[in-house]
Order: structure tokens, then C-alpha cells, then sequence
């Protein structure tokens, strides 16, 4: 099984919803907000072994993102 988590930034705090999942969580970091996912992820499916597999989507700005040199 594999749930798909969209992550973004959501002005102070990163948010992350599952897509088609009733799973929201948050965090003050991306990193937290990966520690969030996986805690999220364990209540939504307790009970359930294995756990599933997480593709975790996120925003990337290309503003942010070096671009090559010619």
C-alpha cells in the first residue's frame, strides 16, 4: 500500500493532508513536519501491518532552485 502525502508551506507552518486519506498534520519545519507525517501516518493506520509506504509530494519555488550555467 502507498499513501500519498502533499506537503507545502502554509505561511508559518508547513502542512501536509493525505491525498485520498483523512490524514492532516503540521509542523514549524520541514523536518518536523516529516516527524509529524510519520506519527500521523501510524495513528491513521493502527492496527494495520505493515505499515504503508509514503510518497511524500512537496513544493518546490524553481526561484529557489540554482539554474545551470551555460
Amino acid at each position: 500500500m502507498l499513501v500519498k502525502i502533499e506537503a507545502y508551506h502554509g505561511g508559518e507552518l508547513w502542512c501536509a493532508r493525505g491525498i485520498g486519506e483523512d490524514i492532516f498534520t503540521q509542523g514549524e519545519t520541514f523536518d518536523e513536519l516529516v516527524e509529524n507525517i510519520k506519527e500521523a501516518v501510524a495513528l491513521h493506520f493502527e492496527g494495520v501491518s505493515p505499515l504503508p509506504d509514503v510518497l511524500l509530494l512537496s513544493e518546490v519555488r524553481l526561484s529557489d532552485v540554482a539554474s545551470p550555467t551555460s
